[in-house]
């Protein structure tokens, strides 16, 4: 078939085959620092190869699958790319964490309506280096380009986790037994859930723009809700290998009272003392200025606790001083069903306002 004057070629339709092909050289040598010993294969192969590891008796594969969520609209607006794909796969890391699995290997997938080069080299970085940060492999990923789909500018970014537990080490929460012990851990910020309400708040709301310094902060609006979604794998992956873990629970959408409850056995509730801490300046600020309702802003976001520990109460010093100055006694396992939260105070913090 002899192409017309009027002929029309794909990048005239709006993909640009040749930037994807310099987009995935460009990936080339992020997914090559951030593989190891048992990554089989490189970029350009069909699916990822990965060994399994050694030395382990019965061993039990763990997988997650997450986004990043409206987060990532706050990322365009500051025009800052570099910390989503850290937030993604900490994310998924701290799903798989809570069933006592390691992460072995990660893959990404990014969609935009059209491809940039440097935008999408920023974003892999960043998936790139916490992999790094987590001892996993980037083993491989997706770029897709499809026009009119996304609107200019903006991408959507999923990831997706395997790790591996050892089967009679795997964390479900059956051992959890009443007066056992809840540590919370504190999160980084929002992490990567309640920004469709957080962007209502400060953007609408409070009327800031993303560079505008953020009140009660030295930091700008941007840079108060990009924080990293922060990994506990090297903070508990001792706790878990020393056996002084019974249950654990990532608090993303839900908040406490609608993730601890999935790290408890049947008849086993918590009873959480909210005055146990204070929850950081941005929640404070997103209650106040966006007159949410105390019990809204425990149900939207972490309020300050990223991850909830449960131990046996002989084993709580001992966790206490493994983590230091980033973990507290919250609450503790009761009999029945769900989460109660008391000590609650007016702005959804701590009850002294």
């Amino acid at each position: 078939m002899t192409p017309g004057n009027d002929s029309l070629t794909y990048r005239q339709a709006g993909v640009d085959l040749d930037a994807a092909e310099r987009a995935k050289r460009a990936f080339a040598p992020l997914l090559a620092a951030a593989s190891d010993e048992r990554t089989l294969t490189g970029l350009g192969a069909f699916g990822g190869l990965y060994s399994v590891p050694g030395g382990l008796d019965r061993p039990v594969l763990a997988a997650s699958a997450d986004g990043v969520g409206t987060k990532l609209k706050v990322a365009f607006l500051a025009g800052r790319h570099d910390t989503i794909g850290q937030d993604l796969v900490n994310h998924c890391v701290n799903d798989i964490l809570v069933q006592g699995a390691r992460p072995l290997f990660f893959l990404d997938y990014l969609a935009t309506g059209q491809l940039d080069e440097g935008v999408a080299a920023e974003v892999v970085g960043g998936v790139a280096r916490a992999c790094r940060e987590n001892g996993c492999a980037l083993l491989g990923g997706e770029t897709a380009e499809m026009p009119d789909f996304y609107a200019a500018g903006e991408y959507d970014l999923a990831g997706f986790v395997v790790g591996v537990v050892e089967r009679d080490r795997i964390v479900d929460g059956s051992r959890a037994r009443p007066g056992d012990r809840l540590i919370g851990l504190r999160s980084s910020g929002l992490h990567t859930n309640g920004y469709t309400l957080a962007r209502a708040i400060v953007f609408d709301r409070m009327g800031l723009g993303a560079a505008d310094p953020f009140p009660g902060e030295d930091a700008t609006a941007a840079e108060v809700l990009l924080r990293v979604h922060r990994s506990y794998l090297p903070m508990t992956l001792p706790l878990l290998e020393d056996g002084l873990v019974r249950g654990m629970a990532h608090v993303t959408g839900g908040g406490i009272e609608g993730n601890l409850p999935r790290a408890l056995p049947d008849g086993a509730g918590a009873r959480i003392d909210c005055g146990s801490w204070r929850p950081p300046n941005v929640f404070r600020r997103l209650a106040r200025a966006g007159r949410v309702a105390p019990r809204e802003m425990y149900r939207v976001f972490n309020m300050g606790v990223g991850m909830i520990l449960v131990v046996a109460p002989e084993d709580e010093e001992a966790v206490l001083g493994a983590v230091g100055g980033e973990g507290w006694t919250m609450g503790e396992v009761v009999a029945g069903e769900g989460a109660r939260l008391a000590g609650i105070g007016a702005e959804g913090g701590d009850s002294d306002g």
